[in-house]
């Protein structure tokens, strides 16, 4: 039994099995193990995936900077001789310090001439120097995930990713003036599935325009809160997910959203747009997009897309195949164009409040039945409604002085008495429920709920309240 225990078990496994057990780990981590024999001295060297980060090298106790540098590209040049021309499944590299660029390019030249199929770039890159022109000539890269810090710029001459099924760029810079560089890039991954885009730049004024047949999942996102494009076109017929984070655009022109399942929309209007709105005039036209994803059976919407739906579209389309809707709410934020959106939503049958939180404005008052006021007009909207669960995340929660938990009670009890075909209330709380708002709804749901199948399930701090005739 004890020669057993003290047996190497590890080391009698084949070599190639303990190479591929290595790559799982830090390349720095993993290049340890070649002090445990001669049969482990450089075992590590030849994992399929290699992941190299500088900032592991910064917990040294070295003062000197360009030591450690030194040694940082000293490793990765010794491991990728180490390896020769053998092929390379993965390979990651973040540095997040000054590594010169002549050394970093020739390291990504050197993998995607090994036939690498999973290449990760992060950092700083080495200066704003153009990525190596093999990046977008590989036959095979599968997967290609550039996630920068100093918008390192990118040169399209040709571009050729036959094999390429998912592509993340976030922070880069495009080196052209317009758009023709990302149509470029697009159109030359022939079988890409999976594209993220998140805060992508250009030297001039640039539009958004993404056309694939074989896309299935976008996300777009830019936290740019001045340069709003002019024009926007999406057509991807076979898209399923959709992710869009951005300033609306002035116009829509082509939305092609055929097989969009779920959708999760950010859209934002600029400063003086805002402005402008409160004055109860359409801004921009945005119609034509929500047309496009009308088809959705998830959507999210958020706070700042309440308000596009107000200010920008005109009327709001019908979403006969949705059935999952979540709002995140704001105090900032006006409940205008709800009403309208929750009576053109008629297979809906979950909803989901993130936060009860708004805004009274101008609108308000031409709105038929908004529901942010304490009016007879809310069941215009909620009495034909087909929802059967309402889950209402954080409740109860606070975020100014004339949002308080009496007003947010006022509301559920409207949900309550209002909605016939309602099976299931979910309240969730972040903090514990103060005795007076749970007696209170005690008080309120057995009088509402007499002759109701509704349930009410209250959920606080990740405590479920104990059940009690009233609370499910």
């Amino acid at each position: 039994m004890d020669d057993l225990c003290c047996k190497d078990i590890i080391s009698d496994l084949p070599e190639a099995l303990i190479c591929h057990i290595l790559s799982f780990i830090p390349t720095k981590e993993a290049a340890l193990t070649s002090l445990l024999s001669k049969k482990w001295r450089y075992l590590f060297a030849f994992a399929p995936n290699l992941d190299f980060d500088d900032s592991l090298w910064m917990q040294r106790p070295i003062v000197d900077m360009n030591e450690i540098y030194r040694k940082f590209m000293d490793f990765v040049d010794r491991v990728l001789g180490l390896q020769g021309n053998s092929t390379l499944v993965r390979f990651s590299l973040k540095c997040e310090n000054d590594i010169y660029s002549e050394c970093v390019f020739s390291w990504i030249s050197n993998v995607i001439e090994r036939g690498v199929s999973d290449l990760e770039l992060g950092g700083t890159l080495g200066s704003n120097r153009s990525m190596p022109s093999s990046v977008f000539l590989s036959k095979s890269l599968v997967k290609l995930r550039i996630d920068t810090e100093n918008g390192s710029v990118i040169d399209l001459e040709d571009v050729f990713l036959p094999k390429l099924k998912t592509l993340h760029l976030r922070s880069v810079w495009f080196g052209e003036g317009d758009d023709t560089c990302l149509l470029k890039l697009i159109s030359g991954c022939h079988v890409l599935e999976e594209l993220t885009m998140i805060d992508l730049w250009w030297d001039g004024f640039w539009n958004r325009s993404v056309s694939s047949k074989t896309l299935k999942r976008l996300t777009v996102g830019c936290s740019d809160w001045e340069r709003s494009p002019a024009s926007v076109s999406f057509d991807t017929p076979n898209l399923v997910y959709f992710e869009y984070d951005d300033l609306v655009a002035d116009k829509f022109e082509i939305v092609n959203f055929d097989s969009l399942v779920e959708a999760s929309i950010g859209l934002r209007m600029r400063y003086h747009q805002r402005a402008y709105a409160s004055y109860g005039d359409l801004v921009v036209n945005a119609t034509n997009l929500f047309v496009g994803i009308s088809n959705v059976q998830i959507l999210k919407l958020f706070s700042s897309t309440l308000e596009v739906l107000t200010f920008c579209c005109e009327p709001i389309p019908l979403f006969k195949n949705l059935l999952h809707l979540t709002v995140e709410t704001d105090k900032d934020v006006g409940w205008e164009s709800l009403p309208a959106l929750l009576k053109n939503c008629p297979n809906l049958e979950t909803l989901v409040f993130k936060g009860l939180h708004h805004k009274h404005t101008i609108k308000c008052e031409d709105a038929d039945g908004c529901l942010c006021k304490s009016s007879k007009d809310i069941r215009s909207c909620l009495s034909s409604s087909p929802v059967k669960v309402l889950k209402i995340l954080k409740f109860g929660e606070v975020s100014s002085y004339f949002d308080d938990e009496e007003k947010q009670l006022e509301l559920v009890k409207y949900f309550l008495e209002t909605m016939p075909n309602l099976e299931q209330m979910i309240l969730c709380y972040n903090t514990r429920i103060s005795e007076g708002v749970k007696s209170q709804l005690e008080r309120l749901v057995p009088r509402v709920l007499s002759s109701s199948k509704c349930s009410v399930q209250l959920i606080c701090d990740n405590f479920i309240a104990p059940t009690n005739p009233f609370f499910g």
